[in-house]
């Protein structure tokens, strides 16, 4: 095993997430069921800037308006089990859904989704177009996609003129493999994949851990099976993203970030990235624009307890909007 993947630095503690999500199956929910209304009550105490901010984040990750009557397939909050390969999912669903009468019902759509499910749905991600109306967002799968950089010493103007990027690529993903034919090797580019596979063997080189990928102005994000996970730590720091435009969201809310004051915009087929990279390397205050526009969309997401209250809000509403 190489020792840059047991570098835990800026990453969730995963022993500490499952100790804890472990221990909390051992209370019944009926303890928690009695503090729901003092929980979303909550909500009361906010200011009115407050309010409005997770009013219009509650209705962008929950978008149902109408009554929707559920098909006898849906699930009873009862009867979701925790399942080996989906165990985040099912921690972050039961923090939150412990909450409610476990006799309500729900579709409960673990995993990578890039379609939106027939009946209203919880998810973790959704297509980002104007028909995803029955995929109601939820924070799932969070100790590997919410990680944030708490402090990033290099400052912007002192990272490297290039962009790099480290991850798995597999055969699946030709949108990485696209890029890895057209730009590995390139001098603006410090790029590769980092698990070993029937793919070309001269893409494969060493991992490379957070800190040292924050030594460059630039970091790919490329979209993987959905979201592109590196996403969040990226746009935390000094450094920043560079992508197509995303096809995918999930409570990050990729699909309100604004090309080029967010992140760096390339065209789908990257023929542009070499002119993007030199424009911005000629306009640091430009730049710097995007950093700084790209930390205040992820300040959003980090006062935990409007995180924990949103949270019981948009499963609140998906059970009224399906009775």
């Amino acid at each position: 095993m190489e020792f840059k993947r047991l570098s835990f630095r800026n990453k969730n503690n995963k022993f500490l997430y499952y100790f804890k999500n472990y221990l909390k199956q051992l209370i019944p929910s009926l303890f928690f069921q009695k503090k729901l209304h003092f929980k979303l009550n909550k909500f009361e105490e906010l200011t009115s800037n407050e309010k409005q901010e997770l009013l219009s984040r509650l209705n962008y990750y929950n978008q149902l308006k109408e009554k929707y009557i559920l098909s006898q397939d849906a699930q009873k909050l009862s009867e979701i089990k925790l399942q080996k390969n989906h165990k985040t999912y099912y921690f972050d669903l039961h923090e939150y859904s412990r909450y409610f009468n476990q006799h309500l019902k729900g579709h409960f759509l673990f995993g990578d989704i890039t379609k939106s499910p027939k009946e209203p749905g919880l998810v973790k991600s959704r297509p980002i177009n104007n028909q995803n109306t029955n995929s109601v967002i939820l924070k799932w799968n969070k100790i590997r996609h919410f990680t944030f950089i708490s402090k990033d010493d290099l400052p912007y103007a002192k990272k490297k003129d290039q962009l790099v990027f480290r991850a798995k690529v597999h055969s699946s993903q030709p949108q990485r493999i696209k890029f890895l034919e057209k730009y590995y090797g390139h001098p603006m580019c410090n790029i590769g994949k980092v698990n070993n596979n029937n793919l070309n063997k001269l893409w494969m080189v060493e991992r490379m851990t957070y800190k040292e990928q924050l030594q460059y102005k630039f970091i790919l994000c490329l979209e993987g099976n959905d979201v592109a996970s590196n996403l969040k730590w990226v746009m935390s720091s000094n450094s920043i993203a560079v992508m197509p435009k995303p096809k995918y969201e999930t409570w990050f809310m990729e699909g309100l970030l604004i090309e080029d004051q967010h992140y760096i915009i390339i065209k789908d087929d990257y023929s542009d990235l070499e002119t993007k990279l030199k424009f911005f390397l000629d306009h640091p205050q430009k730049a710097k624009l995007i950093v700084e526009n790209a930390n205040r969309h992820v300040n959003q997401f980090k006062d935990q307890k409007k995180e924990d209250l949103l949270s019981l809000m948009v499963l609140n509403k998906y059970f009224n909007k399906t009775n």
